[in-house]
């Protein structure tokens, strides 16, 4: 059985302290929480405080002290230091910080190759040499610094653009790729001229590459020759429209990548190419038969000058002995020997004789040949 508990907080009003149904079954009245005065029981934190009491005990006075002590619940208050006569640090460290931050906008280091933009309220007044600077502090004064000595460098078409065809002079497609560099040569013009000077260079290159290869066959644009006239007459074009601009940019070079056909006639240019080697192949062999048979005919004709040149001399000598090496010449795929006649038979058959003299030592010493003597003898 169930006993009867006494309120934590005490007997309400108008009642005792511990009277009451506290069975949990909600029948009976419940006891008033808040002790009657001169109790000593304990007091609801969740009411407010009574009028002529402190309210120490009520909850949100705890709570608000216990926002107000520190860390782990111990020590007192915490409070910020104070300045002689009882004010704050708090203003002055806002404002040493804020000065602190200005000032670092003061101060500029440029390097060799750099140089900086100084612009006053927004408007410019004037570029910071390499060195120390100082300037006004943000927001009076901004410094953009800029390197200007280093060379930038944009590839024409990017990896993104489709190949880029050009026409040439002779009414044929070349597809170029090629690089521009480039770099600052007057800070405030390229600064404040252009309103995209990146973009600017990319499209006066392709303008000034397409009227230079305009100038030149396809099989020059395919030549190194060709190519480095090519550049060079870009690099001119950039650099005199750039200065009309006066976009305060120094074109350095260009140089051209790759120089093919489109790609949908590669195959056909390759045959036309292959076929064109093989007439400059058969140009080249006649060239050199020809060359050939000419200083055959100029080494026959000086010859013949210097035998000439004997003849005029000895007319008769020379008569004689160009007849004997003629003969000579005509008569020595012949087998057969021509002597002058007189005591000697016309014909002798000295080729037969040969054989016989080349047969005689391959039949052995056993044969023997004896010569009729005079007489029959």
């Amino acid at each position: 059985m169930a006993g009867k508990r006494n309120s934590p907080w005490g007997a309400g009003r108008g009642g005792k302290a511990g009277n009451g149904n506290d069975s949990g079954d909600g029948s009976g009245p419940r006891p008033d929480p808040t002790p009657p005065p001169g109790s000593s029981g304990p007091r609801n934190p969740w009411l407010p405080p009574e009028s002529g009491s402190s309210g120490n005990g009520n909850v949100e006075n705890i709570f608000a002290r216990g926002r107000g002590r520190g860390g782990g619940g111990g020590g007192g208050n915490f409070r910020m230091p104070q300045r002689p006569g009882g004010k704050s640090w708090f203003p002055v460290a806002v404002v040493a910080i804020v000065a602190l931050g200005l000032g670092a906008t003061m101060f500029h280091v440029v390097d060799a190759e750099e140089q900086g933009v100084v612009k006053t309220l927004g408007n410019y007044t004037r570029t910071l040499e390499p060195g120390f600077n100082i300037s006004a502090p943000w927001p009076i004064e901004t410094v953009d610094i800029v390197n200007v000595d280093g060379v930038r460098a944009i590839d024409i078409p990017t990896s993104d653009q489709q190949a880029k065809l050009i026409l040439t002079g002779d009414q044929n497609l070349v597809d170029l790729s090629y690089v521009v560099r480039w770099n600052i040569q007057n800070l405030e013009n390229f600064k404040f001229e252009l309103v995209e000077p990146i973009e600017t260079v990319s499209e006066v290159a392709e303008a000034a590459m397409r009227a230079s290869v305009a100038e030149k066959t396809l099989d020059e644009t395919f030549s190194g020759q060709g190519r480095a006239e090519i550049e060079l007459a870009v690099r001119e074009r950039m650099q005199r429209v750039l200065d009309g601009y006066a976009a305060g940019i120094n074109i350095l070079g260009v140089e051209i990548d790759k120089a093919d056909p489109p790609g949908e006639v590669v195959d056909a240019f390759r045959d036309v190419s292959v076929a064109e080697q093989n007439a400059d192949a058969a140009r080249n062999q006649a060239r050199g038969y020809a060359q050939q048979v000419l200083a055959q005919a100029e080494g026959e004709a000086e010859a013949f000058n210097k035998v000439y040149e004997q003849y005029r001399l000895a007319p008769e000598v020379t008569r004689q002995r160009l007849y004997y090496e003629t003969m000579e010449r005509v008569l020595r795929q012949t087998d057969k020997t021509i002597v002058e006649p007189g005591n000697v038979t016309t014909y002798l058959p000295l080729p037969e004789i040969r054989k016989r003299a080349q047969q005689a030592p391959s039949q052995g010493s056993s044969a023997t040949v004896t010569a009729p003597t005079k007489g029959g003898q």
